[in-house]
């Protein structure tokens, strides 16, 4: 699934392995033979898809996710393997909608909360599934999920669900 099996003091360090995944997949095509639309698809399509698993499970760090969105601004700007090209636009700016005139890119770590809350919106709807039941019994055994506090130091999961608790 590209999940790390063993996740570190450091989240960044147990996620950098996205990154690099993004890295190597870019400097894999032939930029200069690409189409601007061509690029946009690879970028949809490819790229926004490889840490989507992650983001669904995990509350990733937010400078992990900058740098990622800063290798597809990159590669959308660049015209030739080498070189930087010219940034006409922010990357915030391609991210809104094509009506607004923006490209339709994704903010990964508006994407993340999402994924995350479609997992919250499952607990809720779907209370007898297993994944359910375990982490009620775990963080909120004796309240609601919308109304449970942090307890102790929770796991990887159960932080990704912190934005709840606040």
């Amino acid at each position: 699934m590209g999940l790390p099996t063993v996740v570190g003091r450091s989240k960044y360090n147990s996620f950098r392995s996205l990154k690099e995944k993004i890295w190597k997949r870019i400097n894999s095509w032939k930029t200069k033979f690409l189409s601007t639309a061509g690029k946009e698809v690879l970028i949809k399509s490819v790229l926004q898809a490889i840490p989507a698993y992650a983001i669904s499970v995990f509350k990733l760090p937010n400078l992990l996710l900058k740098e990622i969105e800063a290798l597809l601004a990159r590669f959308w700007w660049s015209h030739k393997r080498e070189g930087r090209g010219i940034y006409w636009k922010t990357w915030k700016y391609l991210g809104s909608v094509k009506n607004q005139g923006g490209l339709g890119f994704r903010d990964l770590s508006c994407f993340n909360k999402a994924l995350l809350a479609k997992q919250l919106w499952r607990f809720m709807k779907e209370p007898n599934l297993l994944v359910s039941r375990v982490f009620k019994q775990k963080y909120f055994q004796h309240s609601d999920l919308l109304e449970a506090k942090p307890r102790g130091s929770p796991s990887l999961c159960g932080e990704a669900y912190g934005p709840v608790w606040d």
